[in-house]
């Protein structure tokens, strides 16, 4: 069930089958209908047929008709039809072939299945410990992935070592596939540090608040991975909503123009906080790709065997030369925005419920089980380790020391600043007060 991704793929299969809008156009310019030849005799027909008298009750009739066709204003265009997703594993776990990108995860074995599936439940008991904590106090914020796991353990695992990875501030099985502890995510939103690992060790920046942004960031890197001459990519995420930011719409401009080796991954979770996709965009995401010039491909986001088959195949095109790619991970997020939101408000239970039934962990753990990849020693084991991973978050973050209060103002000019100085005393000297009225207490 691949998809036509975009009007740039023509021809595919042999090429024996048209792609797209262009192709349809194409055949159409091919094979032209033929025309109704005109008779002799009809235009003389028809110019000696009179036009008809109006009688008052037409002219009326026809008035009230032009009327109401200028209230209504013109015609909303159809919306398009509902397109495929690239799904190599059924919401049941059953495999299904693509003759495009079975190549891609052609030589996955039993192991590295288990692998995927272990890293899909770790990152989930992380994501709760950190929504647990934030309910506790002791986070300030979080934002969970909840149901979006295969989406990033899939294209996670897909980018090399040497690759460079642009999140935004969700990606935390991304981060995972890179190795970055999950400790360290958990820093900044603890108000304690601006980040908490180094880029460089990891190749996977610091994750990015400002929506969209990181588009920029990452297609600037890509352009400076071009002319190093290196055959590493680049991978941007960013959301639904971020895909009408207009960085990120420069970041495609700039991309498709310089043909960096960047592949953009949005992962469409149906709501940029508590807007539906379908009041964002006409056409469906991976569309836009056309426009600026490269091809799009829309996944199912919960399959993480197609969101590794189809990552895989976007950065080894990035590799070769041919530039982007734009991928949409169709996908949801079962939880809120963020911990300060509230999704009842403004979506149903009945459209949670109807995704759970597409839920990525268990999707994968039914094909493994069907196929006798795993037994319950393997799932016992896993249920072991994800605990024990979440009592150390638990207690690394409980265990967290407060930063300097004095520290926000180290490092904000190379050079120093007058009024930098001046707000630092001044703060010093308000930090100094509490002391003195502590000390003032004691001794009454």
């Amino acid at each position: 069930m691949t998809v036509e991704s975009s009007a740039a793929r023509g021809t595919r299969r042999g090429g024996t089958e048209t792609g797209g809008d262009a192709g349809r156009t194409a055949r159409a310019a091919e094979s032209p209908k033929p025309a109704k030849r005109a008779t002799a005799k009809a235009p003389a027909k028809t110019a000696a047929k009179a036009p008809a008298k109006r009688t008052p009750a037409k002219a009326t009739k026809a008035a009230k008709t032009a009327k109401t066709a200028e209230q209504a204003g013109p015609a909303t265009p159809a919306a398009p039809a509902e397109p495929q997703l690239v799904q190599l594993l059924t919401p049941e776990g059953k495999r299904v072939a693509d003759a495009e990108y079975d190549p891609y995860v052609a030589d996955i074995t039993a192991e590295e299945l288990r692998g995927l599936y272990r890293d899909m439940v770790l990152t989930r008991r992380f994501d709760a410990e950190a929504t647990s904590l934030q309910r506790q106090g002791e986070l300030g914020l979080w934002a969970s992935l909840l149901g979006q796991e295969a989406a990033q353990i899939g294209s996670g695992r897909a980018t090399r070592g040497d690759d460079w990875v642009f999140p935004t501030y969700r990606e935390h099985g991304v981060a995972w596939c890179r190795g970055v502890d999950p400790v360290n995510l958990l820093g900044m939103f603890r108000g304690v540090n601006h980040g908490g690992w180094d880029p460089n060790s990891n190749n996977f920046q610091l994750y990015t608040i400002v929506i969209g942004s990181q588009t920029l960031h990452a297609t600037g890197y890509a352009m400076g991975i071009t002319k190093d001459g290196a055959d590493s990519a680049v991978i941007a995420y960013f959301g639904d909503g971020a895909s009408s930011q207009g960085d990120v719409n420069e970041a495609f401009t700039f991309s498709a123009v310089y043909n960096a080796p960047v592949v953009f991954f949005c992962q469409n979770n149906q709501w940029a906080i508590s807007e539906p996709t379908e009041k964002q965009t006409r056409v469906p995401l991976y569309q836009r790709a056309s426009g600026f010039g490269f091809p799009g491909v829309r996944v199912d986001g919960n399959d993480v065997l197609a969101c590794l088959a189809v990552t895989k195949a976007a950065l080894a095109r990035a590799r070769r030369g041919e530039g982007p790619t734009l991928v949409e991970a169709f996908t949801y997020r079962m939880g809120a925005h963020t911990t300060s939101d509230d999704p009842t408000r403004y979506r149903s239970d009945d459209e949670r419920e109807s995704w759970e039934a597409r839920d990525p962990i268990q999707r994968l753990r039914a094909h493994l089980e069907a196929e006798g990849h795993a037994d319950e020693a393997f799932f016992a084991e896993l249920e072991e380790e994800s605990e024990a991973l979440g009592r150390r978050v638990r207690e690394a973050v409980r265990a967290m020391p407060d930063p300097d209060p004095m520290a926000m103002f180290e490092h904000t000019y190379a050079d120093g600043h007058a009024l930098v100085d001046e707000e630092r005393a001044e703060f010093a000297a308000y930090q100094a007060s509490f002391e003195d009225a502590d000390v003032t207490g004691k001794a009454n």
